[in-house]
């Protein structure tokens, strides 16, 4: 049986729906910025069109790259950094390897030692990264605290490092600008499943950025849009 389409009963054509999910994603633009965009080039689409197509897609997209995203390193960096939804500050746990590669994330209402056990668990279930043999975090007391969870429960080697150190993060605390950026415009989320959703475009167009996919260099847009294209079996 073949699979549906996930752009039937869509009045636009996927390419467009695609070009839209990903400018979104990657750029610092908001949806009645793409509304303007698209008329200017003769696609009449309303700004909450948009809005659903990105909801639909962005985890779509993310959920498509990861069997073709290169093996990452085993030594970590993890920080969290501040998400506004319906004016209430959430966090989104990021990881990244020595290289800066992205490892992976997660957007969680609170921040204590169970959210960071699980966003921990998360990224070692990614098919993409090793164990971790150091990781390194600020001084946050629940990162030491889900550590030892992991460890009791053999999730972990009892000789993975832990370090903690306000400096040393600096490169995964850079690598939160990008995220940041691309969501200045949105001027906060209002749902915390809708922030989650376009999260999680936002951070495989990073990925992708990045060039963390296989056979796409980093830096070819060009290639990097006909992928996501492929990925949905698009051909422009």
């Amino acid at each position: 049986m073949s699979t549906p389409s996930p752009f039937k009963w869509r009045h636009f054509l996927p390419e467009i729906i695609l070009l839209n999910v990903r400018w979104y994603c990657r750029y610092s633009l908001s949806y009645r910025d793409l509304e303007e965009m698209m008329q200017e080039r003769g696609v009449a689409v309303n700004h909450s069109t948009i809005n659903r197509w990105v909801l639909k897609f962005a985890p779509e997209i993310d959920k498509r790259i990861r069997p073709f995203l290169n093996p990452t390193n085993d030594s970590w960096r993890v920080d969290e950094t501040y998400i506004e939804v319906k004016s209430e500050w959430k966090y989104l746990y990021r990881a990244v390897d020595s290289e800066g590669n992205t490892l992976d994330f997660m957007l969680s209402a609170k921040r204590d030692g169970k959210a960071a056990a699980r966003f921990f668990r998360k990224v070692l279930g990614a098919k993409h990264t090793q164990t971790s043999w150091v990781t390194t975090v600020d001084k946050n007391a629940a990162y030491p605290a889900a550590m030892d969870e992991l460890k009791q429960e053999k999730t972990l080697e009892a000789e993975t490092e832990l370090r903690q150190s306000k400096y040393s993060n600096n490169m995964i605390e850079q690598d939160h600008r990008n995220v940041k950026r691309v969501v200045k415009p949105m001027m906060g989320f209002q749902l915390f499943n809708s922030a989650r959703r376009t999260l999680r475009g936002i951070e495989a167009m990073a990925m992708i950025r990045k060039g963390q996919v296989k056979g796409i260099s980093q830096g070819d847009s060009v290639s990097q849009a006909k992928f996501i294209n492929e990925l949905f079996g698009v051909i422009a």
